[in-house]
């Protein structure tokens, strides 16, 4: 297992367009909710975004006149930065193998599910942010991880916890 901490290897991180997110999980609109994802340490850490527009469905309700993004939804999208992160373990195993053609497609049978939150907001989210997220796999049990999470708009922490994710097996 490679560790942050580890001066003696190099750590090689990885970058994920918003095609290859859309190929690796199994979310699809209006539930995709991350856009990009880079320094991403396979099974260990990684970073991502999402950009909130004025366009988005659930602004419409929430709230007319002052419009912010759900909690759930800023919770979903720390989940799905967390699923990249162990999907790219795996897809670190499957290049190790010497296999060239590697379908995305097939790692998104391996999300599985949000099990657990316990996460703080600290700032409402509002169209315009760009909503700056990291995630770090703390512990692992099996198939579930524990995993501490933060989201910021800029300087700002806006929400920062907890989550238990659970992870199928094989493919």
């Amino acid at each position: 297992m490679i560790s942050a901490e580890d001066n003696t290897e190099e750590i090689s991180k990885m970058t994920f367009s918003a095609i290859q997110i859309q190929q690796m999980l199994p979310h699809k609109f209006p539930f995709l909710l991350i856009d990009e994802a880079y320094d991403v340490i396979p099974g260990i850490s990684g970073c991502g975004k999402k950009y909130y527009t004025l366009n988005e469905w659930f602004f419409q309700g929430h709230f007319p006149g002052e419009p912010i993004v759900p909690g759930v939804l800023l919770i979903e999208s720390l989940a799905q930065l967390t699923a990249i992160i162990y999907l790219s373990e795996a897809l670190k195993e499957i290049k190790s193998l010497n296999q060239n053609n590697i379908d995305l497609n097939n790692l998104s049978s391996r999300v599985g599910y949000l099990v657990k939150s316990n996460v703080k907001f600290m700032s409402p989210v509002r169209p315009g942010t760009v909503l700056e997220m990291s995630a770090k796999i703390i512990r692992k049990m099996g198939n579930l991880s524990m995993v501490s999470v933060k989201g910021k708009n800029g300087r700002t922490v806006v929400v920062e916890g907890e989550l238990s994710v659970s992870e199928k097996e094989g493919f």
